[in-house]
């Protein structure tokens, strides 16, 4: 029986922010993936070792959790003002499905340094020593990011003193500014808050009416007070993923929510849309101790965050999802500002389950409707490994 050989294809296994991906330049691509559709999915899926229905993607380069079963493709920009076009796949660990419906703030630090390193951004724009200021076009949301890169001796420079929690090892910081951050997302008519309310009822059947916050910032995001659905805002990822029941509750508060933000016309949509929104929980500052040991104190931090990611609790914090916190800090009454102590602010420091990030937003009231200019936060990134990847032949 005649076997088919595998083809290799350029790419780059990057850590950004608490994620890791494998990166890829579209012209790169096989023919077939280099326009979105089956070919594409089917490629990235071999890649990354999915669909697995032992959940441990052995055979691809995935790391089996959220944060390591991504995959990005970059090309020059086409739109003006813009250096790269960023597009961005989640894909699935036990369904042969990638999500192409938001975008990764973690994964947004890396796509600058790439970028330059790819030449997909004009020479001149990167100087010999400084920062290069690299313009990003997130093509899922379609949203402007700013990456401030690092660059040395006409190199990026990746190793540095920045420590950001959740990474072991300190690295090269990289700022990063989401620009009007709101999600134009499908069914949300383009607003911050897509039912014009700061707090919602959320009726979740099986569990209660909920006090919400539903927005559209960053990544679509249903925030929920910790106490509300039994929880202290302290909680590790054990607590939470070794609860299959709390799992499965929260994938109905997902669903709800998503129904109520126009992202879903029916409940059994939500299982082909795993991404997005995300659900957070939020309290007021507590002492807890970190999944690295390390004690965090409630005086040092202005609220409690604990986040889902594609069905399990994060073991940090997503970057959009940093953004949609620090968006909905900025306004006075939601329930991220209500934990964060109320009042107008234009930055917080949370808890996550390893420690602590800082993120700022520019929010203001215009007509009624509020909006946000934009969020910044850093993180780092770090090439791990750069060659190519191989599939075989007939994956695609």
């Amino acid at each position: 029986m005649a076997h088919v050989p595998q083809i290799k294809i350029p790419a780059t296994y990057l850590r950004g922010g608490t994620s890791k991906g494998v990166f890829f330049n579209l012209r790169d691509l096989p023919e077939a993936a280099q326009l979105p559709g089956a070919a594409r999915d089917a490629l990235l899926l071999r890649v990354i070792g999915s669909p697995d229905p032992y959940g441990k993607q052995i055979d691809g380069m995935g790391g089996a959790t959220s944060s390591t079963s991504k995959t990005v493709i970059l090309s020059r920009s086409i739109k003006p003002d813009h250096d790269v076009d960023y597009l961005f796949g989640q894909v699935a660990i036990d369904k042969a499905f990638v999500d192409w419906s938001g975008n990764c703030g973690n994964l947004s630090a890396a796509v600058g340094s790439f970028a330059i390193s790819a030449g997909l951004v004009d020479a001149e724009r990167i100087p010999h020593n400084g920062i290069a200021t690299v313009r990003i076009w997130q093509a899922n949301i379609g949203k402007s990011i700013i990456a401030h890169v690092p660059i040395s001796n006409g190199e990026v420079q990746e190793t540095g003193d920045f420590e950001l929690d959740g990474v072991t090892f300190p690295a090269a910081e990289v700022q990063l500014e989401f620009l009007d951050p709101a999600a134009d997302e499908d069914g949300a008519g383009g607003s911050m808050f897509p039912t014009g309310n700061l707090i919602d009822d959320l009726e979740v059947p099986g569990i209660g009416t909920l006090k919400v916050t539903l927005i559209n910032a960053g990544i679509p995001t249903i925030f929920v007070e910790a106490e509300a659905i039994g929880y202290t805002g302290t909680e590790l990822q054990e607590a939470i993923n070794a609860d299959p029941a709390a799992l499965a509750r929260f994938e109905t508060i997902r669903a709800h929510g998503a129904l109520r933000m126009g992202l879903i016309k029916q409940l059994d949509e939500a299982a082909s849309r795993q991404h997005t929104p995300k659900v957070a929980f939020v309290a007021k500052p507590l002492d807890y101790v970190s999944s690295s040991g390390k004690p965090v104190a409630g005086n040092d931090i202005d609220l409690l965050v604990r986040a889902m990611s594609m069905g399990k609790l994060h073991h940090a914090m997503m970057g959009t999802a940093a953004v949609a916190i620090g968006t909905a800090a900025a306004i006075p009454g939601t329930l991220v500002n209500l934990a964060a102590g109320g009042g107008e602010r234009s930055a917080v420091r949370f808890g996550h389950p390893s420690g602590t990030l800082r993120v700022g937003a520019e929010a203001q009231q215009v007509n009624g409707e509020w909006t946000v200019t934009k969020a910044i936060m850093s993180r780092s990134a770090r090439v791990l490994m750069e060659g190519w990847v191989r599939v075989p032949g007939d994956t695609f």
